[in-house]
């Protein structure tokens, strides 16, 4: 009985061991991974990053070798840490840190312990890491930036964070990855593909050779190089215009869509945020309060459209035939509207206004009229509001544009219902929201959606989405930069606004901005500048704003300018964007004297008022 019970206990041990094994060999194995296998070192080799090139073929950024420390914690044994940190000029805090950090990430997977070694340090680090198990040099391509201009176009590379991680497994730890601008909109044309080594190791976890005789390996493959659309020597000019200024300039190639110039000022030196000093540098640009150079004024700073609002407000007035050429409006320097008798200033001179004068001498009452008739006709405020509120959308204001550019804002263009919201116990109307007639009140832009708007009217009813790409190595670029986005307003229209814009240069508020031999059509404005001081609501000096296309037959460059607290629209900006259309197509200036005093005009003590505890006054216009 018992030898039964034994022969029956072996038998029945052996059958559950068979059935075990063959269920995990069978069911339940996964396949060899050479990728989890402990024996084997795996090294990343690192592509080639693409080039940047102008659209004329002029070399902006490029690449230089550098070298990382990296570190498998996993193999780390007991080491001399004092004489560690004493060869890679790091504190013991750094050493602690980094170690805990690394292996919290993977204790298998390497990372980068300390990134861009220079070459004196690598060959003095070079005979010696081999004492420090665990740790090994990896050589990759650092960014080199060929130009001082274009920071806020060209962007800049940083070490992957978390989120970066967890969107893309493309990246390991200590990776870099493109952060604003180019480098960020085309990471992935430009990073190309990772390569990967795997080296065999012995039993005492020393490297004896490559594994497979290499036929695992994978190259690198390069990044693909870039031409983009940026004119750097009008990008330099630019920037030198606006030293000591702030504000943006960003001019379009007005029958392709290609930015020619974005330039935010004031700007910085690309190569502060390469090697070992980027994060020192970075947190000195980032915490500038006053000039906030990291910010892309170009792109992200909304503010009232100001008078080269009044440019779209006529075409739609004509669409509608709310007005004609013949309309005219006497004005006294104001208009007065509404049962309280409410008066908006206007500093056009006075007399009677007609849609060329009205255009050309910036009158504040013909277009506070025009708007009036616009939204109040048949009496259905509402519906006529969202049909002009559209109308304005379609010259690209209200929304990103749909470009390629990694960062922007939407700006702010009302509807109805926005009102109903705003005004909820009693029925607004046209004279509620009049300022929006002459581009204040609720209309928010930005600079890019200014030169998107001239852009359009040069193109008499049609624009091409803005965008930066000019040529992908080996690949078309995106069909949506060559389809035209087309507005639903006559040609006519378009002429009879023209002609008022090309007055602005012959006697309006342009009359001192003409180029000889360049005929060119543009607008002026100013846009009010409110901050709050201490918590109260404070109006500083207005903004200085121009638009303008040239030539007026066949444009070839449109342009929007933002001086902050800059005076009136003809003062900074107006000579600014004469400057770069003379410069974009002369290649020379003729008048050097008026280069000279925009060059050296400094706006600093404006922007040092809201940061003084000093009572300032607030400049009246």
């Amino acid at each position: 009985m018992r030898k039964t019970l034994l022969f029956i206990i072996v038998i029945t041990a052996s059958a559950v061991f068979i059935l075990r094994l063959f269920y995990l060999q069978v069911y339940n194995s996964e396949p060899y991974s050479i990728y989890e296998d402990n024996a084997i070192r795996k090294v990343f080799t690192y592509p080639k990053r693409g080039y940047i090139f102008d659209r004329n073929n002029n070399l902006l950024v490029s690449n230089q070798p550098s070298y990382d420390v990296m570190i498998i914690p996993g193999l780390v044994k007991e080491l001399d840490t004092l004489e560690f940190c004493k060869l890679l000029k790091i504190s013991k805090t750094y050493f602690d840190n980094k170690i805990e950090r690394t292996s919290r990430y993977s204790r298998r997977t390497p990372s980068v312990f300390l990134a861009h070694l220079s070459k004196e340090d690598y060959g003095f680090l070079a005979e010696k890491i081999r004492k420090f198990e665990g740790f090994y040099i990896q050589k990759r391509n650092l960014r080199q930036y060929n130009t001082k201009i274009g920071a806020n176009v060209l962007g800049y590379v940083a070490e992957v964070n978390r989120s970066n991680l967890e969107k893309d497994n493309y990246y390991s730890q200590g990776d870099i990855i493109g952060k604003q601008g180019v480098e960020l909109s085309y990471e992935k044309f430009l990073r190309g593909e990772k390569g990967i080594k795997f080296i065999q190791k012995d039993r005492f976890n020393r490297d004896i050779g490559s594994y497979n005789d290499g036929l695992n390996d994978k190259n690198s493959i390069p990044g693909n190089d870039l031409t983009i659309t940026i004119d750097s020597e009008l990008q330099q000019y630019g920037e030198l215009l606006m030293s000591n200024k702030k504000g943006a300039i960003v001019a379009i190639e007005p029958g392709t869509g290609e930015l020619l110039t974005l330039v935010s000022a004031p700007s910085y030196n690309p190569n502060l945020l390469v090697g070992r000093h980027r994060s020192k540098n970075y947190f000195k640009l980032y915490n500038d309060s006053i000039y906030k150079p990291l910010v892309d004024k170009g792109l992200l700073s909304t503010f009232p459209a100001g008078s080269p609002f009044k440019i779209v407000v006529g075409l739609i007035a004509l669409k509608e035939n709310i007005i004609n050429e013949k309309t005219t409006i006497l004005c006294n320097g104001q208009y007065v509207y509404g049962k309280n008798k409410k008066s908006m200033k206007c500093h056009c001179g006075g007399g009677y206004r007609n849609i060329y004068n009205a255009i050309s001498e910036s009158c504040n009452s013909y277009f506070a009229d025009t708007y009036r008739k616009n939204i109040s006709q048949n009496n259905k405020i509402s519906e006529n509001f969202d049909i002009w509120s559209e109308n304005i959308k379609s010259f690209g204001f209200g929304n990103y544009l749909n470009n390629d550019l990694p960062i922007g804002k939407k700006g702010m263009i009302p509807t109805s219902e926005f009102y109903d919201k705003w005004y909820p116990d009693f029925r607004w109307g046209p004279t509620t929201n009049l300022s929006n007639s002459i581009g204040q009140g609720e209309i928010l832009v930005t600079p890019i959606q200014l030169a998107n708007m001239i852009a359009a009217v040069a193109n008499k009813g049609f624009y091409y989405t803005p965008h930066i790409i000019k040529k992908i190595e080996g690949i078309s670029i995106p069909n949506r930069f060559t389809e035209k986005n087309k507005i639903n307003i006559e040609k006519e229209y378009f002429d009879i606004v023209e002609k008022g814009l090309s007055k602005v240069y012959e006697s309006g508020t342009g009359k001192f901005l003409n180029i000889p031999g360049i005929e060119m059509c543009g607008k002026s404005g100013t846009a009010e500048n409110f901050t709050k001081i201490n918590g109260k609501k404070t109006q500083l000096t207005d903004h200085s704003i121009f638009v303008a296309y040239a030539p007026k037959k066949d444009p070839k460059i449109a342009i929007a300018v933002l001086v902050e607290n800059g005076y009136y629209g003809s003062t900074w900006a107006g000579r600014i964007s004469s400057l770069m259309i003379e410069k974009y197509l002369k290649g020379r200036i003729s008048d050097n004297r008026v280069e000279k005093l925009v060059i050296n005009k400094s706006l600093e003590s404006e922007y040092k008022k809201p940061f003084s505890n000093k009572p300032f006054k607030i400049n009246k216009q």
